[in-house]
């Protein structure tokens, strides 16, 4: 233990964000790092506990009350290591986690768990400073070819496993850069983008293989590929959005989520858009969704300068700090105030959209909504009804519909011959391997609409699979650390 004392003789510390005023006038990141002191101190506030239940919540399995005790001997290359040893990309989770394995931490009902996201973004940061972050090629290649189809976290995840376990691995990417979600769907103010394109060298130099613009299913032959590696992983997110169908859904201005947040990361690196630009400056703004997405959108106005922002939800306003339908150590359900948030715009819940109106031009000018409420029928599920005589119009020059997805885009998979589930998603055994023998999946598009932490667990967890698959042995791919188990007395 890092210090049997030290929960209750340090508080609770997070990160300094910059000033409002400063920061919605650009795109660098939000928080100013941590002095080292601080961050060591927080570190002690760990108790090990004989059930590790961070380490539980945590998808990726990471050894927290292990990294802690070594942060706070000012062991920082022994904790980066045993960091590195469940987790490819810390610098990742740090930056978009939203952290279950806080809300996992014995400390987290007495509302002050251990910072466990920022002690993991720092011993990270340390160890890209001090020069620990190298590439680790395989001494031994195996002669097999993995070919990965989609460079977001899972496969980027999946190909640095399989690169150090001596496969040649080709990760092909259908858009002009790699890194899928976090290159072009997690906003600069998130997450700049340098960690991603650092550890992209990193990956090069350890022998992996990158093709960009390789749209496999049509500029790129699925049965070619499939000829030319030994196992395919799809890990090719779950990008097909979730829409509304009702008037005026067809107006100017009517916007999906996710081109509005890859316009301006495009513009981040430089691009222009002409007639096609989607912007919110100067307009009346409106956010339908309640979660990351819609979030990003409304820090993404307010650097547009947007004249007003309303985000609109569909679900009821949740409690504020304690939800008994989420009992600890369960994610709570709970209201989320982001940086965003604290930024400015407004929220209202318990909207259900039913019209968008335009003007003769035919550009939104406005949505129409009514308020719902919530209940459960006979079997338990849960149901919305509208509130009769709770109409309301707001004026709006943009919408952006931040609503989810509902799985892969299904061309790749019919072409490949792959059969889906119930939910759309790509469907796969207890070892990722899909219907067809030697085509694999991981992330969202076999999981469902997720989070990083899960895309990369998915990641190292096929790869592990593909490996044994390939070698016909026992995979020597670290697999996730479970728990441990409690102690139990034994009598004399």
């Amino acid at each position: 233990m890092a210090d049997p004392r030290g929960f209750l003789n340090v508080e609770r510390q997070t990160p300094t964000p910059r000033p409002v005023h400063q920061r919605i006038k650009d795109y660098k990141e939000l928080y100013q790092p941590m002095p080292v002191e601080s961050i060591r101190s927080q570190a002690s506030r760990c108790m090990d506990c004989g059930v590790p239940f961070c380490n539980a919540g945590c998808p990726l399995g990471n050894l927290i009350p292990d990294w802690n005790d070594l942060l706070h001997r000012d062991r920082w290359r022994e904790a980066l290591k045993s960091l590195h040893s469940t987790n490819n990309f810390p610098e990742f989770t740090g930056k978009t986690c939203p952290a279950p394995c806080e809300a996992s931490c014995v400390l987290a009902p007495t509302g002050s768990p251990v910072t466990i996201k920022n002690i993991e973004l720092a011993i990270i940061e340390k160890g890209w400073e001090e020069g620990w972050v190298e590439p680790r090629p395989p001494a031994q290649e195996s002669g097999r070819s993995v070919g990965i189809i989609g460079s977001g976290p899972a496969g980027l995840a999946a190909a640095q496993q399989l690169r150090r376990a001596g496969h040649a691995v080709t990760v092909y990417e259908r858009d002009d850069r790699l890194g899928g979600l976090l290159t072009y769907g997690i906003p600069d103010f998130k997450m700049a983008k340098y960690h991603v394109e650092r550890r992209l060298t990193q990956m090069e130099a350890e022998g992996v293989s990158f093709v960009t613009n390789a749209d496999v299913g049509r500029n790129i032959d699925p049965d070619e590929l499939r000829t030319r590696h030994d196992a395919l992983l799809l890990t090719v997110g779950a990008t097909r959005p979730r829409d509304l169908d009702i008037p005026g859904r067809h107006l100017k201005g009517v916007e999906l989520a996710m081109p509005f947040l890859v316009q301006q990361n495009r513009r981040g690196f430089g691009e222009s858009f002409n007639g096609e630009a989607v912007l919110a400056t100067g307009k009346n703004v409106i956010i339908i969704g309640g979660g990351d997405t819609a979030a990003d959108c409304l820090g993404t106005c307010h650097r547009q300068q947007a004249r007003s922002v309303l985000q609109l939800d569909y679900n009821p306003r949740p409690p504020e700090s304690e939800n008994p339908d989420t009992p600890w150590p369960l994610w709570p359900k709970i209201l989320r105030v982001t940086p965003a948030h604290e930024e400015g715009g407004r929220r209202d819940w318990q909207i259900k959209t039913v019209q968008f109106v335009g003007d003769e031009r035919g550009h939104v000018r406005q949505l129409r909504a009514v308020r719902v409420q919530q209940y459960f029928d006979e079997a338990g599920e849960r149901q919305f009804e509208e509130i009769h005589g709770s109409e309301l119009s707001f004026p709006c020059e943009l919408v952006l519909m931040a609503v989810g997805f509902t799985g892969p885009e299904p061309e790749l998979p019919r072409r490949l011959g792959l059969a889906l589930n119930e939910n759309g998603a790509v469907s796969c055994d207890g070892q990722y391997m899909t219907s067809v023998p030697g085509i694999f999946a991981a992330g969202d598009c076999r999981r469902g609409q997720s989070l990083v932490v899960w895309a990369i667990a998915e990641g190292r967890e096929s790869a592990r699979s593909i490996d044994q698959y390939l070698t016909g042995r026992p995979s020597q791919l670290k697999a996730r650390e479970r728990p441990r188990p409690p102690a139990v007395a034994t009598g004399s």
